[in-house]
């Protein structure tokens, strides 16, 4: 997935203030935000991404540009048009993490069986 940032430009209409303790969709959550963040909203409030600040405590999950894809989905583009679609295959989800916990021998017999798989499909 590619995010569209020309057209998160264009189409950026408000930047709502979140701060700590707050959450996008009520302001008030009772959960405790760490670090507030800026969210870019389009012309009819939909969300588009959102810039978030940390501290020097701060992970890399908390600042820097964001988005949640499944909300913003109007301003990704799939790399393989459609073809693979992430948001709902969670089986690939499964997959990913799957690699990402196992050893590279597991990865090579991975390989062979998805090349295979590969193989069938080129020649339908």
């Amino acid at each position: 997935m590619v995010f569209d940032h020309e057209k998160a430009v264009k189409n950026t209409a408000r930047i709502v203030f979140i701060g700590s303790g707050e959450s996008f969709r009520n302001k008030k959550t009772g959960k405790s935000r760490m670090h507030p963040i800026f969210a870019f909203l389009d012309g009819n409030n939909n969300y588009i991404c959102e810039v978030r600040y940390g501290g020097a405590s701060a992970n890399a999950l908390q600042r820097g540009l964001w988005t949640n894809t499944k909300h913003a989905v109007s301003y990704f583009d799939s790399v393989t048009n459609g073809w693979i679609d992430y948001s709902h295959n969670l089986t690939l989800v499964k997959l990913f993490s799957l690699a990402l916990n196992s050893t590279e021998e597991s990865h090579k017999e991975a390989n062979v069986i998805l090349q295979r798989d590969i193989d069938k499909l080129k020649n339908k």
